[in-house]
């Protein structure tokens, strides 16, 4: 098989898919190959929660990027979409330092200071003991279970080329050597996720990616909870960039090694969001780089018996389980890099990969790279 294309895109996770579509909007011919059926990875094991807010300042304009994206995108595929923000309840007078100092920074139109009464009634819990609370009205919902593959569907309606069931070992110089034969395309653009050691070893090893499990949940939703629910808490305020940029964000860390220690202990982001199929609850975080598959019964409990206690939820009923996977590494959120002039390798390096991934394909077609990460 020797075929031809402007841009070879390898891998169908969401920034593999994002890539795609932005080079079809640009009136490129492309080709997706990948070595499964479907999309079946990362990109539909996450909450689908695009938290552009919470984001490092300095990734905000790729941020940006990232949210006309996806709009765009939804509105051409025609999967759900929902601009309801993030809502954050401060369960204590640290957590509140942080969202008010993290109010002044950004500003209203970013982040609206709530009083207790207003989170609690935003979280469906109206007996929610919190301090007080914030809104992010930029973020975003999808649910990750339809939106890549009704993203992979519209572009292949499109005439964007989907090649499955092929395992790609080799990228040089326009060509990739596959389980079918050479691909031949004017521009290779690599998102292999947390696979990036089998094509690129030394990119993997020269920035330590490694795999990310995490324990996750999909409860029932009760009537109380709302449909467009999207919860943070404390522990998201000390994982994410933005958030622990504040002044606060050091003492809040301290306290939350005392206030739960167990949560703190499988580093834990604590966060609920709702789909049309329930609730999805996570999240711990543990690294390897070949993690077993086993799920820790415990982890699970714990995380969805502290879900519960913001959500009022008195015995929450459990409709699946399982251990998500994405690719990290300890020393970048982001590798970028471009082996030869034609080749382009993309690896999301931590949990933000489906809330920048239209933001990132734009900076991997236009030659461009992330100042910070």
């Amino acid at each position: 098989m020797k075929t031809s294309t402007d841009l070879l895109v390898v891998g169908s996770g969401i920034l593999g898919l994002a890539t795609a579509f932005r080079a079809h909007r640009q009136g490129r011919t492309v080709r997706v190959v990948d070595a499964a059926a479907r999309p079946v990875g990362a990109s539909i094991q996450n909450f689908g929660h695009a938290c552009f807010t919470g984001q490092a300042d300095v990734i905000q304009d790729v941020a940006a990027s990232a949210r006309e994206g996806w709009l765009d995108a939804a509105r051409a595929a025609g999967f759900w979409a929902a601009e309801s923000g993030t809502h954050i309840p401060a369960a204590t007078e640290t957590e509140a330092r942080v969202l008010e100092e993290f109010a002044e920074h950004r500003g209203s139109d970013q982040v609206t200071l709530l009083t207790r009464e207003q989170v609690a009634r935003a979280v469906g819990h109206p007996e929610l003991h919190a301090h007080s609370g914030a809104h992010l009205p930029r973020d975003m919902r999808v649910n990750p279970r339809e939106a890549a593959p009704a993203l992979a569907r519209w572009l292949a309606s499109e005439g964007v080329e989907f090649t499955w069931r092929t395992r790609v070992f080799t990228v040089a110089d326009g060509v990739a050597r596959t389980s079918r034969g050479e691909i031949h395309a004017a521009e290779i653009v690599v998102c292999p996720g947390v696979q990036v050691d089998q094509m690129f070893p030394e990119i993997a090893e020269r920035h330590g990616v490694r795999a990310c499990t995490l324990v996750m949940s999909l409860i029932e939703r009760p009537a109380p909870i709302p449909a467009d629910l999207a919860l943070l808490t404390g522990t998201s305020l000390a994982r994410y960039d933005g958030f622990t940029a504040m002044p606060s964000a050091a003492a809040l860390g301290e306290e939350l090694a005392q206030r739960d220690p167990e949560l703190v202990a499988c580093k834990a982001n604590l966060m609920a969001t709702a789909i049309p199929g329930g609730v999805l609850v996570g999240d711990s975080h543990a690294y390897d780089v070949s993690p077993e598959p086993f799920v820790e019964e415990g982890l699970g409990d714990l995380l969805l018996d502290r879900a519960a206690g913001y959500l009022g939820i008195e015995r929450p009923v459990v409709k699946q389980r399982w251990l998500g996977c994405y690719a990290d590494s300890a020393a970048t959120n982001l590798v970028l890099e471009r082996p030869d002039p034609r080749t382009t390798v993309v690896v999301v390096t931590s949990g933000i990969g489906m809330t920048l991934s239209f933001g990132i394909a734009e900076l991997a077609l236009s030659g461009g790279s992330v100042p910070g990460f």
